[in-house]
């Protein structure tokens, strides 16, 4: 990625033939296959290919949760009554006293997530890697849930990584963490790969990023996830699209222009 090269020393399987990012969110490709299908494959492709580098005592595991959009005001209820349970006869309007305050908060909307776990009598949460939903990107409440979130992994040590292949929404998620964390980014294209490598040291601690821009027609990078106290695994984001792609009968380009 842009920077230091956190792959230094480290081999990989180079494709010979990678399949290029397609638009999954516009015509015509949209008309004819789900992104939500696309996303919850992807992250299942790559936990297994988490889990056939991860040493024993370490495992992958997809978390898949969709939002469901609805009409909030039609389940608002009077500040001051709510109905009795329709299943509880005779029972009184409870009567509810005035809040000290009422203040928006963000709740986390969609959630698509690769989380690696290390088995220590319990299972405890090393690493993560987000995928950002168009929900994700879209009000400003759902924006701060994401971005959260991730903060909250960080400041746990937690290793992370980021991927935003969203094309109808401008946010830039990495822009707003930075932002969270005290560092002014901004970031003009909204697609990229990020990875964080937060650290403790005897001096304080410290987050390393690498951030790879990403773009319909472009080749998608290996990034690396950094494992709390636990080793450093490649993602390969390129190898697990493609098979996700290739599973769900998507029509694929690859860097050569044949399907």
């Amino acid at each position: 990625m842009a920077g230091t090269n956190p792959n230094k020393g480290i081999s990989f399987a180079l494709d010979e033939n990678p399949a290029m990012l397609l638009d999954h969110f516009h015509s015509p490709l949209k008309d004819i296959r789900l992104w939500t299908g696309l996303h919850g494959m992807w992250a299942g492709k790559i936990a297994s290919a988490l889990n056939r580098q991860l040493p024993e005592g370490w495992f992958a595991a997809p978390t898949i949760h969709w939002a469901i959009d609805v009409d909030v005001p039609a389940f608002e209820e009077p500040a001051a009554t709510a109905q009795p349970q329709a299943d509880a006869p005779g029972a009184a309007v409870r009567t509810l006293p005035e809040p000290t305050k009422t203040i928006p908060f963000g709740v986390t909307t969609d959630v698509v997530e690769v989380r690696v776990y290390h088995e220590l009598g319990e299972l405890v949460l090393a690493g993560a890697i987000e995928f950002v939903s168009p929900a994700n990107k879209d009000r400003p409440d759902s924006r701060e849930a994401f971005v959260a979130k991730c903060d909250g992994y960080l400041r746990d040590g937690i290793g992370l990584v980021i991927v935003d292949v969203v094309t109808t929404r401008r946010a830039n998620l990495h822009s707003e963490l930075m932002q969270r964390l005290g560092e002014a980014e901004e970031r003009d294209r909204p697609l990229y790969a990020a990875a964080y490598r937060p650290l403790i040291h005897e001096r304080g601690s410290t987050l390393s990023v690498w951030y790879e821009p990403l773009e319909p027609g472009g080749e998608l990078p290996t990034v690396l996830l950094f494992l709390r106290n636990g080793p450093i695994v490649e993602v390969p984001l390129a190898e697990t699209y493609r098979e996700a792609c290739l599973d769900l009968k998507i029509p694929m380009q690859t860097k050569s222009g044949n399907p």
